[in-house]
């Protein structure tokens, strides 16, 4: 079976945050194939539960991607404390008698010990460049519900359903298994409701998306929802009225930030105390900060290091434009050789949120395995990559896993399909509406 094909119809796409079409993913060849289960981001709790509960699953669409890209090596990344998960994937791993081709590789408990390229290396031993992506090494990143996602499409079953983590200031933090499309709100109703007001982080406190109200629907790459009290310190370091031009009077290139870059660590120069210098002088447009491209956006040196609470990670992404409005691009080199003790830059995640004042926050959060019971979801016909079509029109009654929205031929985009049985209640340019409903007779 074609794999590609399979990935595209289903509609499978990343859902570790970055939700990249899968099946432009699957293109090309690769001697390692990585199943990324470490988690980057505080609080997000899915993937190791995912990986306790579907160890098999998991590992079929391991051995799928391998086969498919003809790599010799399969590699399972988890921390050492996943011990649910890692007992479950042992089982599945001898059970498939996989042991020859697949083996378990475990990670720190640090920040941000999950960030694609530092798995690359840490597994490897390779850096991908500047501007590259890890098959430019031979090597291939899914993350472990990906690959769950691809073994449920080899049976035929349509990407339509989602693991997220809600935690942070709600009453009973949870992971919850829910249609695509469910409205924010419903997610932390079901959590026992916030216990005060709150602002929403879309993903994990460093790197996910803010929103002021709970006014959102579960797209495939919202993997964890944390609600944080709208006067909370570190809602003021992520704000917009903390931007980077704080950083022509304030900042004091001591020079720790660099240091503790994970990407910096990688020999691929990203030097934000240089980068903030660069801003805050105007001289923006040389070639001597395409470092800048390297730049994660992890938040280390904004949520760790920066003790005058300024936002290099804004910097970053203003150099980053101009750099592309004046025509310079990255240059895909490797400019030094990794740092000799790469792991020891690594944050430990108690510090971190030490640090961010999150503490009291990281605490379990159980999974429920049941598919929630929602009426009404809005599905964003655009993830990140170009908007699908409607080919279903109000009216209509659709019946869970029918396509609702399709892509061109060779589009890096995703098809969308009903995450429940009902009546299409909305088509608009930005998501369909399906109202749950019994098939009319």
């Amino acid at each position: 079976m074609d794999l590609e094909r399979t990935a595209r119809n289903a509609g499978v796409s990343g859902v570790g945050g970055g939700n990249f079409p899968t099946h432009v993913k699957l293109r090309g060849p690769a001697d390692t194939v990585i199943a990324n289960g470490a988690e980057c981001e505080p609080f997000l709790q899915a993937d190791r539960q995912v990986v306790a509960l579907h160890a098999p699953r998991v590992l079929m669409g391991l051995l799928a991607v391998m086969d498919h890209k003809g790599a010799r090596e399969g590699v399972i990344v988890l921390k050492k404390r996943y011990e649910e998960a890692d007992k479950s994937l042992r089982a599945a791993i001898a059970a498939q008698g996989a042991g020859d081709r697949v083996r378990i590789h475990y990670v720190p408990d640090c920040y941000p010990a999950g960030d694609e390229q530092q798995l690359v290396y840490a597994v490897t031993g390779r850096v991908v460049p500047r501007g590259g992506l890890p098959g430019d090494v031979g090597a291939a990143v899914f993350n472990v519900g990906t690959l769950m996602n691809l073994a449920n499409a080899l049976r035929g079953k349509r990407y339509t359903e989602k693991y997220v983590t809600v935690a942070g200031a709600v009453k009973t933090p949870c992971t919850l298994m829910v249609p695509v499309g469910t409205r924010a709100a419903e997610l932390l109703a079901a959590a026992g409701g916030v216990t005060e007001p709150c602002v929403f982080i879309v993903g994990g406190p460093c790197m996910g998306v803010l929103h002021d109200t709970e006014d959102f629907a579960v797209t495939k790459a919202v993997n964890g929802i944390l609600a944080l009290p709208k006067d909370h310190p570190y809602l003021r370091k992520r704000s917009l009225e903390n931007d980077w031009t704080k950083a022509r009077s304030a900042c004091a290139h001591c020079n720790k930030c660099t240091p503790l870059c994970p990407r910096n660590a990688l020999g691929l120069n990203v030097q934000p105390h240089k980068l903030m210098r660069a801003l805050a002088n105007g001289v923006e447009h040389s070639p001597d900060y395409l470092g800048a491209f390297a730049c994660s956006e992890c938040g280390v040196c904004r949520d760790y290091v920066c003790t005058d609470g300024l936002n290099p990670v804004k910097a970053m992404q203003e150099l980053k434009a101009r750099l592309t409005k004046a025509g310079l691009a990255p240059d895909h080199t490797v400019p030094a050789s990794p740092d000799r003790n790469f792991e020891t830059r690594n944050v430990p995640f108690s510090r971190l949120l030490n640090r961010m004042g999150l503490e009291k926050y990281d605490v379990p959060a159980p999974l429920n395995p049941r598919l929630m019971n929602i009426q009404t979801v809005r599905i964003p016909l655009d993830n990140g990559f170009g908007p699908a079509k409607p080919v279903v029109k109000k009216g209509d009654w659709v019946r869970k896993g029918r396509l609702i929205a399709d892509i061109p031929d060779q589009a890096v985009s995703v098809k969308m399909h009903a995450s429940l049985s009902g009546r299409v209640t909305a088509v608009t340019r930005t998501y369909i509406e399906i109202r749950r409903e019994k098939k009319p007779t």
